[in-house]
C-alpha cells in the first residue's frame, strides 16, 4: 500500500491522456479497492452528515431552518434531542444533496 501511496504522488498530477494519467487512474482505483476491504465505514450518523455538510459548505443553524423548521427545532435535531422526519429527510436530501443513507442511518 505504501508503494502504491508512493507511486501515485509523481503521477498525481499528470495531464489527461498521457501513460502517466492512465497510471494514476489504475492507482486510484486499487487504493480504493484496498481501503473498502481493509476499512469498511458505514452509512454516516444523520447529525454527523448534516455537521459535515455545513462544515462544507459554511452554514450555520440558521441556514437550516428552511429544510428543518424553526430555530428551536433546528437545534433539537443538531443537539440530538429530535429525529429527523420523513419530510426533513427530503428537503435535507433534495437541498443540500446529503445521502438519503446517511440521513436514514440509527
Amino acid at each position: 500500500m505504501r508503494a502504491a501511496f508512493k507511486r501515485l504522488e509523481p503521477v498525481f498530477q499528470a495531464q489527461e491522456g498521457t501513460p502517466e494519467a492512465d497510471e494514476m487512474e489504475i492507482l486510484v482505483t486499487l487504493i480504493e479497492a484496498y481501503e473498502y476491504k481493509h476499512f469498511p465505514t458505514g452509512p454516516a450518523d444523520p447529525v454527523e452528515a448534516i455537521k459535515f455538510r455545513m462544515e462544507q459548505q459554511g452554514l450555520t443553524p440558521k441556514d437550516l431552518e428552511r429544510y428543518i423548521g424553526s430555530s428551536g427545532r433546528v437545534s433539537e435535531v443538531l443537539n440530538r434531542k429530535r429525529r429527523l422526519s420523513s419530510q426533513m429527510v427530503k428537503r435535507l436530501h433534495d437541498g443540500l444533496h446529503i445521502p438519503y443513507e446517511s440521513l436514514l442511518a440509527a
